[in-house]
């Protein structure tokens, strides 16, 4: 008997544990894993990627896009365990304050894409929500589509987005200044 208790201790200590995944609540020190800014300083919703060996640490997102576009890029090399997103039809969340605690799986999400909000760092935004109804109100009021995850187009969250306060004159502008320089470089 106590053979086998040893034995079942060394077998124990030899499997490996499993990573807790568990979704980790927003707090003052979350940064944006792009823009590793103050998370909690833009509005609408949120997300967060666990990583293989990297427990308890997940890479925060300031907007669901940006995560979704990670987890779809080649460059991302890490071995993904979980995503998870800001619940909009949670109560309380606002597109001020989404929620610290309100997650839900995001391959379960449903998302409200191309509607008239926009995220947190001002480009388009995936609104997600785990009922569907509350989707769909959301999308008959900003307009937009609701899609599962596995729907959402790449161009949806990959592609560039035309941001608030862009225009085609900071554009030109931005060309006269570079050419500018570029001749005075050459002359």
């Amino acid at each position: 008997m106590k053979r086998a208790l040893v034995f079942a201790l060394l077998l124990a200590a030899c499997q490996e544990e499993a990573q807790d995944i568990s979704p980790v609540a927003l707090t003052e020190s979350a940064v944006g894993h792009y823009c590793q800014m103050d998370i909690l300083e833009h509005p609408g919703p949120k997300a967060q990627v666990h990583l293989d060996g990297q427990p308890g640490m997940p890479l925060f997102f300031s907007q669901v896009r940006d995560a979704v576009a990670y987890a779809r890029l080649p460059e991302q090399d890490g071995v993904i365990l979980a995503i998870y997103v800001n619940d909009m039809g949670a109560p309380g969340a606002t597109w001020q304050d989404p929620g610290r605690v309100n997650w839900i799986d995001a391959a379960t999400a449903h998302y409200v894409v191309g509607s008239s909000v926009e995220g947190g760092m001002g480009a388009p935004e995936l609104v997600p929500f785990a009922d569907p109804d509350k989707a769909a109100a959301f999308a008959a009021e900003s307009g937009g589509t609701v899609l599962l995850l596995s729907e959402v187009p790449d161009s949806a969250v990959i592609a560039p987005a035309d941001l608030v306060g862009e225009s085609d004159d900071d554009d030109a502008d931005f060309n006269a200044r570079l050419k500018a320089l570029s001749e005075r470089i050459e002359g």
